[in-house]
């Protein structure tokens, strides 16, 4: 099983050779992949150091699947021609996610969906997985129409470059800014670009993406997506009605029940989910789980995960696991 990872030494690249090695995937030849100015240095990987190459190199080396976490303009270029040479790639990107003809793929939820013919699959946004992973069972019990998220999204998000402008500031450095704005005791709310309807990128992903995830357009999403100076993990305030009325603690027993899902609510003992608690962890963290009393059949759910994990890094190994536990690759 040769495997290539391309983008190998951004955020998400190195946290996707920690998952691979934690996980046991496995690899026979691992080829780190990444920019022209970044070829010929060395990634360790178990104990050993490979050399990273160039996106055509990798190619030629004829991996069988491809792991890309290097952006959407070169996911748009490479991944097709990884995709001609028979090579499958599972891209991080949002180059791919609303396409029509890709799967879009949370592997607790839609994973069945996948086929031989599937060369390349989208990995959702960070926010839409942790999101989705603790709404499917829901929706399936009680049927959504309508989710009011807002999102409180780590740093780490944004990448490198963010992690180093907090550190300045916290330091009392001036240095390049990933922000318009200080980030350092700050919350902006602005991330990604603005689209024309005045919302930003990231919070129409997580209108269309969920829809698209949960194989549903009727669901109505509305969103507010806000950057704070923490890492560890993306938290979400999520308020979700249903067609059908539900028991609080039949919610937390379906919850409970679920793959990838652990419920931390009891608020007797202030027990609740955050980034601190998240850090390093592969589960969406699921707690403040309560009626919301101003309308019928509406629920109040606070959604925290750790977004180089399972909202990337180990959403797409999960992914190239079903595919090798499947026959697909």
């Amino acid at each position: 099983m040769k495997v290539a990872v391309v983008g190998a030494t951004g955020l998400v690249g190195e946290v996707m050779l920690k998952v691979l090695a934690e996980r046991n995937f496995p690899v026979s030849e691992l080829i780190p992949v990444a920019s022209e100015r970044s070829i010929g240095k060395l990634i360790t990987y178990k104990g050993k150091d490979y050399k990273v190459v160039g996106m055509q190199d990798a190619i030629n080396l004829k991996p069988n699947i491809a792991l890309f976490s290097a952006g959407g303009g070169t996911s748009l270029e490479w991944a097709p021609k990884f995709a001609e040479a028979g090579i499958t790639v599972i891209d991080n990107s949002s180059a791919w996610r609303m396409d029509q003809s890709k799967q879009l793929v949370v592997p607790e939820i839609n994973a069945h969906h996948l086929t031989s013919e599937d060369k390349i699959i989208a990995n959702p946004n960070c926010s839409t997985i942790q999101m989705v992973v603790a709404l499917a069972p829901l929706h399936k019990k009680y049927k959504i129409k309508r989710i009011v998220v807002s999102t409180y999204q780590s740093i780490t998000g944004t990448g490198v470059k963010a992690v180093k402008q907090l550190e300045n500031e916290l330091a009392g450095i001036k240095g390049e800014m990933a922000y318009p704005y200080p980030i350092h005791q700050n919350a902006i709310p602005h991330c990604d670009v603005f689209e024309e309807n005045g919302y930003t990128k990231e919070e129409m992903k997580l209108v269309r993406e969920t829809q698209k995830i949960l194989d549903d357009r009727t669901i109505a999403v509305t969103a507010t997506a806000v950057r704070i100076p923490t890492s560890g993990g993306h938290s979400e305030s999520v308020n979700v009605e249903f067609e059908n009325d539900f028991d609080i603690s039949e919610v937390k027993q379906l919850l409970n029940a679920s793959d990838g899902i652990v419920v931390q609510d009891n608020i007797d003992v202030n027990t609740y989910p955050m980034p601190i608690y998240a850090n390093g962890k592969d589960d969406v963290f699921v707690g403040r789980i309560r009626r919301d009393g101003s309308q019928p059949n509406t629920l109040n759910m606070w959604i925290v995960s750790d977004n180089l994990r399972k909202g990337a890094a180990t959403n797409t190994i999960q992914i190239a696991e079903y595919l090798l536990e499947s026959k697909l690759l």
